[in-house]
């Protein structure tokens, strides 16, 4: 029996967790113990931070693993891609890894390789900032986290404190990066790569609460753009993945189209996209297997990302009341489109970051009217 080490044992984790072992693979997992999930569904699990990279690959040596992977997660792609490389397993480059986990890497990248970018600079405190020319507004956010951790939109130079010592309470490198506000729709989009050949899997359309904090309310997909659209987003996110030297795996990237159709690159990740994009709703949309790709990729067999167009799916998240209304819509008007829920009992307290929304419940349907009327808005989880 071949065994896959996995980073990561939160419900984020649990759906790569149970693939691996509906496809007969031995699972060791590996993270802080918290009392979650993957901690009693894994064949092995190990109470180790998913951030103790040399302990894990010590571990891993022992076991012997076939693989390692990760969804969702940039921290735990710096260990999946550190313990591979050691391993001489299938993974990316450590030049890779610090260019798509660390974002003002990424902006250094994208601008040596003519990608089209946000002006940015790093800062390490707002003291940093006296005589800079800032044209605001502005985004502001930690060099190394994700999940709408620590972002913050800003109007004028007496917001700039308050939000970078925000951005720094939450990262690790303790830099923040403040980029120029760019408005437009909001898109990720999703590839699978095998040795430098990148596979277009899906374009999501993002719904988000918008200034100041951009909190994920929700995910449509495939999104409703034209076909040259399309053509010109794939162009710009393939030579991205060239530029910062992806070669393997999932990748996660997401732009911005403005009102002129000029696009702009926020960020590329080297691993699957989190909030249900890659484990679900690409396989409702397209019939394609994205968590059987990812571990294929790790265990050194190159994928087959055959799509098709099956539908479409849609993922709306709980952030307050209205939330539960709509889902309590959904299952009295059009229960058939219904393909999941999972929500807390206690929806009480603030919204503030992707991982305090109170869940969700995703969406399938041939017509995409019939996602689109249960999709929020732009004013939900203010």
């Amino acid at each position: 029996m071949k065994k896959i080490a996995i980073i990561g044992a939160s419900y984020l984790q649990e759906p790569l967790i149970e693939k691996a072992k509906s496809l007969g693979l031995e699972t060791h997992v590996f993270a802080w113990e918290a009392g979650d999930v993957g901690e009693k569904s894994a064949d092995r699990f190990y109470p180790i931070s998913i951030t103790e990279k040399e302990r894990i690959l010590e571990e891993c040596q022992k076991i012997g693993i076939d693989g390692i992977c990760s969804i969702s997660s940039d921290l735990a792609a710096i260990t999946v891609n550190y313990v591979a490389d050691r391993m001489k397993l299938t993974g990316n480059s450590p030049e890779c890894v610090e260019r798509t986990t660390n974002k003002y890497h990424m902006r250094q990248c994208f601008e040596e390789n003519g990608d089209p970018s946000p002006a940015y600079f790093r800062v390490g405190s707002a003291e940093e900032l006296e005589g800079k020319d800032i044209t605001f507004p502005a985004i502001v956010k930690p060099v190394d986290r994700s999940g709408s951790r620590g972002i913050t939109k800003v109007y004028d130079r007496s917001q700039l404190a308050g939000a970078i010592e925000d951005a720094l309470s939450v990262g690790f490198e303790k830099k923040a990066i403040i980029e120029e506000f760019v408005e437009g729709t909001e898109y990720s989009v999703e590839y699978i790569s095998w040795e430098g050949d990148h596979h277009f899997l899906a374009l999501t359309k993002k719904y988000t609460t918008g200034s100041p904090h951009f909190i994920e309310t929700g995910h449509l997909e495939p999104a409703p753009v034209d076909d040259m659209v399309l053509a010109r987003i794939k162009g710009v996110v393939e030579h991205a993945l060239c530029s910062v030297g992806l070669r393997y795996g999932a990748s996660h990237t997401e732009v911005i189209v403005t009102e002129t159709g000029d696009i702009k690159l926020v960020e590329t990740g080297g691993r699957m996209g989190g909030d249900n994009i890659g484990s679900s709703l690409v396989e409702l949309s397209t019939g394609y297997d994205f968590l059987k790709g990812v571990i294929d990729v790790a265990l050194g067999i190159a994928p087959a990302p055959t799509t098709e167009h099956k539908g479409y799916a849609g993922i709306r998240f709980i952030c307050g009341r209205e939330d539960i209304r709509v889902l309590e819509r959904v299952r009295k008007e059009m229960p058939g489109i219904l393909v999941e829920e999972d929500v807390k009992e206690d929806i009480s307290g603030q919204v503030t970051d992707s991982s305090t929304r109170f869940g969700f419940f995703t969406m399938a349907s041939r017509d995409i009217r019939d996602i689109q009327r249960f999709m929020p808005d732009e004013t939900l989880c203010r």
